[in-house]
């Protein structure tokens, strides 16, 4: 019979290509051996470090079986380059050729194999194993049976090939359609699937959908805290308790990005039923997670919107469920608000507002408002802080509470930070033209300003631009920006101190500082946040507060500045226990640059 003839007829068969990769090598083996006469033919890969060579498969006369066994280059390195060189390798008399003798004592003579015949099976142009015939009486190979198993090894090639190309449209699929964290579906396919339902729902003209947003609260402070790889778990474990929660008409869940998740709820839509599963998915979130040691909460904010009762379109569900989460989020987290028209004029609002400061920081419109800091006993004007201030064209003059969080859930904390360093570079130089003599300027850094190594280049960039000493600045950051990595927070901060900046801790006593911390870091002040002055010296608890802090900060060699003094008798009590340094209205409210030399300072 025709060796090829029969190779194709085997290989084109049904049974062979619906067959898996192991029965289709078991196939050829034994097609090869039988018409061949050999008693053994195994199919061989090199691993991706190609020092060694693997065996996958072994036909003998007693039945084919897969077989592990591994051949190593240092030990038949004459084999190994004769593989590489002359790919088909004919050989008579296995136990005394070159290339193959290495194998004589331990392999060939015991095994009484006297002839060998490889030919290279390949992984596109690489070489990535081979198909070897073994026989045990002489056999000077004719050029038929070597063209015969070398499409044997062809066969195998193509095998290859395709098997590459299906793997390779899986991860596709798999990257396109799921999210490498959690396994769940990503965004795509919830898009898909609510496409696909909102069109049968318009075709059989009944039933109803209500897309559940899901976002994790506080997740940045377990970030900081804790590290990002215990965030990335707590996202995860989260995402299989939500896989695994059971609600009614749960349809579909995946991760959309970062701490958020959405689920869809096919039909049982009312809204009391809406209110069980949101309460049932809070309160499975809410579990402790216990990892690395640490016990950790976390709540979660939800937002509901329904099709057809709140919109029509795949586009408008997922932008009503995420401005309801939003307001979730605004109204003190941890609960759900279900969608309506007031939350979609208010999320369009944000989403304007964010565009518009974005445009206000690239063309450098922001302004800065300046408040002295005062010095206890002697009443002088020792620094003044920086405070942003946007001059709205519509909406008016905007304080930071107007718009900081548009800013940070916009990413645009480290480019505002930038903006507001230049306004002050700008006005320091003004005044220096104008022989005015400013004090040290204080100047906010946001959290996201603290992690990113390129900070101190770029403060020192724009101070040599406007000509500014750096020594000329303090800059203050709230605790929670120093819950990060210790390490590289430490250099970023030790970097800017090393270049003539001071550093205060700002709102202090409201975030997460512990006293390991605050001796690794170089801060030379701590800055009392304001919510601990406002019922002192009557507040028992607010004065214990106060007390602890700046003994704290005596201890560490610190000096204290006590924000939001608007009384005398917070100035009173204050300068009593000690306190080196005053802020507040009682002083002076945050002034524009122009106003701020005019009461505290003789212009030229």
């Amino acid at each position: 019979m025709n060796f090829h003839k029969a190779l194709m007829e085997l290989s084109h068969s049904p049974e062979f290509i619906n067959s898996e990769r192991k029965q289709k090598l078991a196939a050829l083996t034994a097609l090869c051996a039988t018409l061949l006469k050999v008693e053994r033919v195994s199919i061989w890969q090199f691993p991706e470090q190609r020092t060694h060579i693997e065996s996958e498969w072994l036909y003998t006369p007693d039945g084919a079986a897969a077989k592990a066994s591994t051949l190593y280059k240092s030990d038949n390195p004459d084999y190994f380059s004769a593989l590489e060189s002359e790919r088909v390798l004919s050989v008579p008399d296995a136990q005394n050729d070159l290339r193959t003798r290495g194998f004589t004592p331990d392999y060939l003579r015991p095994m009484n194999i006297t002839s060998m015949l490889d030919a290279p099976v390949f992984d596109g142009a690489r070489l990535s194993g081979v198909v070897c015939l073994e026989s045990i009486t002489y056999r000077k190979w004719t050029l038929p049976e070597i063209s015969f198993v070398i499409a044997i090894a062809d066969t195998i090639s193509l095998m290859n090939t395709h098997e590459a190309w299906l793997d390779s449209k899986q991860a596709l699929e798999y990257a396109t359609r799921y999210d490498s964290m959690t396994g769940l579906l990503n965004i795509k396919s919830l898009r898909d699937r609510i496409g696909y339902l909102v069109d049968k729902l318009e075709r059989q003209g009944r039933g109803s959908l209500a897309l559940i947003w899901v976002d994790v609260d506080r997740l940045k402070s377990i970030n900081d805290g804790l590290g990002a790889q215990v965030g990335d778990n707590v996202i995860d474990e989260i995402g299989q308790r939500l896989k695994q929660i059971t609600v009614p008409g749960k349809d579909l869940l995946a991760r959309i990005g970062g701490d958020e998740y959405a689920l869809i709820i096919r039909n049982q839509t009312q809204p009391d039923k809406l209110e069980q599963t949101a309460s049932r998915i809070r309160q499975v979130i809410s579990r402790p997670i216990r990892l690395n040691g640490h016990s950790i909460t976390v709540g979660a904010s939800l937002g509901i919107c329904h099709l057809p009762a709140d919109c029509n379109t795949t586009e408008d569900l997922l932008r009503g469920a995420e401005a309801a989460m939003y307001n979730a989020k605004h109204k003190g987290r941890n609960q759900a608000c279900f969608f309506d028209s007031s939350i979609q004029i208010s999320a369009r609002s944000r989403f304007e507002l964010e565009n518009e400061l974005r445009t206000a920081i690239q063309e450098q419109k922001l302004d800065v408002f300046y408040q002295p800091i005062t010095h206890a006993t002697r009443s002088t004007v020792e620094s003044v802080e920086a405070l942003v201030r946007w001059r709205h064209a519509e909406r008016g003059l905007l304080s930071p509470i107007e718009f900081l969080d548009v800013a940070r859930g916009g990413g645009l904390m480290y480019a505002l930070g930038e903006c507001v360093l230049r306004r002050v570079c700008e006005h320091w130089q003004w005044a220096r033209q104008h022989q005015i003599a400013l004090p040290e300027v204080s100047v906010n850094l946001a959290p996201e300003q603290v992690l990113i190594a390129e900070l101190p280049g770029l403060i020192r960039t724009i101070c040599a631009e406007y000509d500014v000493p750096v020594n000329t600045l303090h800059f203050e950051v709230t605790e929670d920006a120093i819950q990060g990595d210790i390490t590289a927070i430490s250099d970023i901060l030790g970097e800017l101190v090393a270049d003539g900046a001071q550093l205060s801790i700002d709102d202090f006593g409201t975030g997460y500082s512990s006293l390991s911390r605050l001796k690794g870091l170089p801060f030379s002040r701590i800055k009392i946040d304001r919510s601990f002055i406002g019922n002192i010296p009557d507040d028992e608890e607010d004065c214990a507060i106060i007390l602890s802090i700046l003994a704290l900060a005596k201890g560490l060699g610190l000096s204290v500045v006590a924000e939001g003094v608007e009384t005398e008798a917070h100035e009173k009590w204050l300068c009593e226990q000690g306190c080196d340094y005053l802020q507040g209205y009682l002083y002076s409210r945050p002034l524009p640059f122009d106003q701020l030399l005019d009461h505290f300072f003789v212009r030229a």
